[in-house]
Order: C-alpha cells, then sequence, then structure tokens
C-alpha cells in the first residue's frame, strides 16, 4: 500500500471494491474543500459528494451530498426514521469518523455510522468522495459506495 493509504483505501482495498484515488494541492486557506476538489480535478461540483455528520434524536448519521448543494437535515432524519436532526458538532464528527474536517471520508470511519446518500448519486457513472484526508478524493461507483458505506438511498439535498 502505497503511502496514501488512509483507512477509506484500506477499507476498499480490503473489502475488494474498485476505486481510483485522485489526488489535488488542497490550499489549507480554502474552507470549501468540496468545492475545491471539483475545482482542482475539473469535475462537474454534482458528481463530488461531500460527507456530513448530522445528529439525528441523539445519534450520528452520515448524510452524503453533492458539493454543489446543501444537506436538508429534515430529509435525513426522515430517511432513518427519525424525526430531528442538526449538524453534529465539528469537534464530534473528528472523534467519532477518526478524519479531519474537510477530510471526513464516508469510507473506513472509527465508528459505523448509519449512511445516507443523496439519490443524484445515481445520474453519474462515477462520484468523488473524499478519500480521507485534504486533497485526496476517490472516485467509485454509486453502487460500490453503497456496498463500501451500507447506504440507503434517498432524495437528502437541497
Amino acid at each position: 500500500m502505497a503511502s496514501s493509504g488512509t483507512p477509506a483505501t484500506v477499507a476498499l482495498t480490503a473489502a475488494g471494491i474498485p476505486f481510483v484515488a485522485h489526488s489535488y494541492d488542497h490550499d489549507p486557506a480554502n474552507t470549501n474543500y468540496g468545492l475545491e476538489a471539483a475545482d482542482a480535478l475539473d469535475l462537474d461540483p454534482d458528481r463530488v459528494f461531500k460527507t456530513l455528520l448530522a445528529d439525528v434524536d441523539g445519534a450520528l448519521v452520515v448524510g452524503i451530498v453533492p458539493v454543489s448543494g446543501k444537506l436538508d437535515l429534515k430529509a435525513l432524519a426522515a430517511a432513518v426514521g427519525g424525526k430531528k436532526a442538526e449538524m453534529a458538532d465539528p469537534a464530534l464528527a473528528q472523534r467519532r469518523t477518526g478524519y479531519v474536517l474537510g477530510g471526513i471520508s464516508p469510507i473506513g470511519q472509527k465508528n459505523a455510522h448509519p449512511t445516507v446518500l443523496d439519490e443524484t448519486a445515481e445520474l453519474h457513472d462515477t462520484v468523488f468522495v473524499s478519500g480521507g484526508r485534504r486533497g485526496f478524493d476517490i472516485e467509485l461507483t454509486p453502487t460500490n459506495l453503497v456496498r463500501a458505506t451500507n447506504a440507503v438511498i434517498a432524495d437528502i439535498a437541497r
């Protein structure tokens, strides 16, 4: 395994799930990580997905939505049978996933969380998600992303 190995790439490799790694130069001044990735990799922002953690009725839930949109918290809560959702505390998100903000991958998290992938992922042959650190994305099919995260698919972006 190359030095670019992250818990996400290790988990995908162990599960036999094919992916393509894409590195780019992360600008430390840029905090819009997803749009930075889309721009750096010359991609349609609708194909690049961000990983967000929300607190749904006291439990952490992962929402994966295009960087071109926002997470619909009500829809996320409904997708997992919950009532109320709010964005998780960033420090808690980092502790529970084992990743830093801007590098939180939906794959290979320290603790497994219920995961919901926005349905627009199915419009693309492949999508991009964080590979586990800033400046590193992984490309895989939506089907394999669902397989790697045990995600359910729902309309959670707006």
